[in-house]
């Protein structure tokens, strides 16, 4: 029997007892993390999140806009091109492969920081991992084409058969330090990576040289601050990071905020979330406020008075405050995964690399935008529009041209980078006359080469509105989410202002999720007051994404929000059905029960 192969230098003879001799395709990519196994191919052109896209203790794909929904990653060879969304896949991946659930190795088409640097740990912290390898272009298109198929894996080879000599004995080589080659490193470095300011730092700075390998940096950086995003509870995995790290004597040596956590500090009891959860969740933010975090606890740090100025350098996880934090306010920081982040704040140091540097961040797409009628535009324009553009741009830096005479506000341009980051890995974008790096085409092009330009009109979000609202016009509405990212100020005075003189539904529940921060504003100017007679309930310290039942109840029929990052995440979370429209929308749902399925009036006017 033969089979289809690569290219002759690609293949190898292998002669199996029952089917006689054949071809076999072989191969070479670059390990990541190297070691043999071998497993079922499932395989996907398109990006997956580990968050919010994985179930971390059952290994299923949740992510219900995804081709792989359904499919179940233990003992498969996962084939992708890239990750994207969520700096926490670095954490669901941890606990992947702790609990057994996950792939037997990863095959990508480009490298992905997020998901390499949970194995990276799982292999540095625990001493479990499995390979990862990324694969030339064609190739990766090749193995797409063998899904179903038995595939093996041995350090940086990809064979469709076993190596002659070899055994997959899904086992790990041991980690040497290949990482440090090349590196220039200071004195302080040098301290840190013999343990002369202890196992935690030491640990950490490990972590970090296999991540600036990875990136191709030859050096470390300073950084200002650091946001980290592995303070919420993805399972035992990250607890017990947590708590080694702590123990280990680490203690953070640069400004340090948290993200939002799994629970409502001063209210999960009374929520019902039960004790386990809410006791793990509890210790694993105690652990990084032992090691000297501020707590924080919002998804949305460029709402504090601590947020960085155009240029600074800083180290911030979660994917909407980095998307913000070098759109919108010009700082300097990569995509970091969860993990890596804390390691930097234990040794603030960070690769001289990616969206650090001039030539990074300049655009590679030019989307160009044509406007309908700007009287028609409501705030549910810019989260679909940024959902359209982010998977447009996939890993690339877009500039959006176009939406200059909109002078979108700090809100909007919120809403949009948190929905592009949903669905894009890139760590910015740029907006011509609207982002700060961004006074002209040529602030951000390079002139010297030729870049893609595409045109987006009215129609082409169509599928994308369709996409986010997946609930029935007829399911009732019987619960509104806002605050994904969390809620500003200015946000809860729109909101109460909408809410004046109007009665909410009964049947209807309105929880808003917001930093501690904002929250406090709002109650000392009366806003909170306003919006609890409405019939508003607040959650401070969490965020959607981490909300499940109970407060979530088991009887919620359809969920509306004003968030395209929960339209999309939230039917794999929860398991129901979503609404996506306006901040008018929501509140109009709250008092009626329903919701008119109706396009936007911007959305209908095709003529832009």
């Amino acid at each position: 029997m033969v089979k289809k192969s690569a290219p002759l230098e690609s293949c190898h003879l292998v002669r199996d007892n029952n089917m006689g001799p054949y071809v076999a395709s072989v191969f070479e990519g670059t390990a990541h993390v190297r070691g043999k196994a071998s497993g079922t191919l499932i395989a996907s052109g398109l990006e997956l999140s580990f968050w919010g896209g994985v179930n971390s203790q059952t290994g299923e794909v949740i992510d219900r806009h995804h081709d792989l929904s359904g499919h179940y990653l233990q003992d498969t060879v996962l084939a992708i091109p890239g990750g994207r969304g969520s700096c926490s896949g670095s954490g669901v991946m941890l606990e992947l492969l702790l609990n057994n659930k996950g792939p037997k190795a990863i095959l990508f088409e480009r490298q992905d920081d997020i998901l390499t640097l949970g194995v990276m740990v799982a292999e540095e912290i625990f001493g479990k991992a499995i390979p990862v390898v990324t694969m030339k272009p064609n190739d990766f298109r090749a193995i797409l084409g063998m899904r179903g198929k038995t595939i093996y894996i041995d350090s940086d080879r990809v064979s469709d058969a076993p190596f002659h000599g070899t055994h997959c004995d899904h086992t790990q080589e041991p980690t040497k330090n290949y990482f440090i080659d090349g590196m220039q490193l200071s004195d302080f470095d040098k301290e840190l990576l013999q343990g002369v300011h202890g196992e935690a730092s030491c640990t950490a700075i490990r972590i970090i040289l296999r991540m600036a390998s990875l990136l191709g940096a030859t050096e470390f950086m300073n950084v200002t601050q650091v946001h980290v995003d592995c303070c919420l509870y993805t399972g035992p995995g990250s607890l017990l990071f947590a708590e080694k790290l702590r123990d280990w004597g680490g203690k953070v040596r640069v400004p340090t905020t948290l993200n939002s956590i799994s629970i409502d500090q001063n209210r999960w009891r009374e929520q019902g979330v039960g004790d386990s959860f809410g006791e793990a969740a509890t210790k694993l933010a105690k652990s990084y406020t032992d090691m000297g975090a501020t707590p924080t606890f919002t998804c949305a740090p460029y709402q504090l008075k601590t947020a960085p100025k155009q240029g600074e350098q800083v180290a911030w996880a979660e994917s909407n405050a980095v998307v913000y934090a070098n759109s919108v306010l010009g700082a300097r920081t990569m995509k970091y995964p969860d993990f890596l982040d804390i390691c930097i704040a234990l040794t603030g140091r960070a690769p001289r690399g990616g969206a650090h540097l001039d030539i990074n961040r300049l655009a590679s797409l030019i989307l160009r935008v044509g406007l309908p009628d700007v009287d028609t535009i409501d705030d549910s324009f810019y989260p679909i529009l940024g959902y359209k553009v982010g998977s447009l741009a996939a890993n690339r830096i877009p500039v959006i041209v176009g939406l200059q005479t909109l002078a979108p506000s700090r809100d909007d341009l919120k809403a949009f980078g948190a929905a592009f980051a949903t669905v894009s890995s890139a760590p910015m974008f740029h907006m011509l006359g609207v982002t700060p790096e961004a006074t002209s085409l040529s602030a951000v092009v390079d002139e010297a080469r030729q870049i893609p330009s595409v045109d987006i009109k009215m129609e082409h979000l169509i599928d994308d509105w369709q996409r986010l609202n997946s609930a029935d016009e007829q399911q009732a509405v019987d619960l509104v989410s806002l605050g994904n990212p969390h809620f500003s100020f200015k946000e809860m005075k729109k909101l109460a202002h909408l809410c004046e003189g109007r009665t909410k539904a009964q049947e209807v529940s309105v929880i808003v999720t917001c930093g501690r921060s904002s929250y406090g504003l709002a109650s000392q100017a009366g806003v909170v007051e306003l919006l609890e007679n409405f019939g508003v309930k607040f959650m401070t310290d969490t965020c959607w994404c981490m909300i499940t039942e109970p407060i979530v109840p088991a009887t919620t029929n359809a969920i509306m929000t004003n968030s395209a990052k929960y339209a999309h995440y939230g039917p794999g979370l929860t398991g129901r059905k979503f609404f996506l429209g306006s901040l008018m929308q929501c509140v109009e749902a709250a008092c009626r029960t329903s919701y008119t399925k109706e396009m936007p009036q911007w959305l209908l006017n095709t003529d832009g």
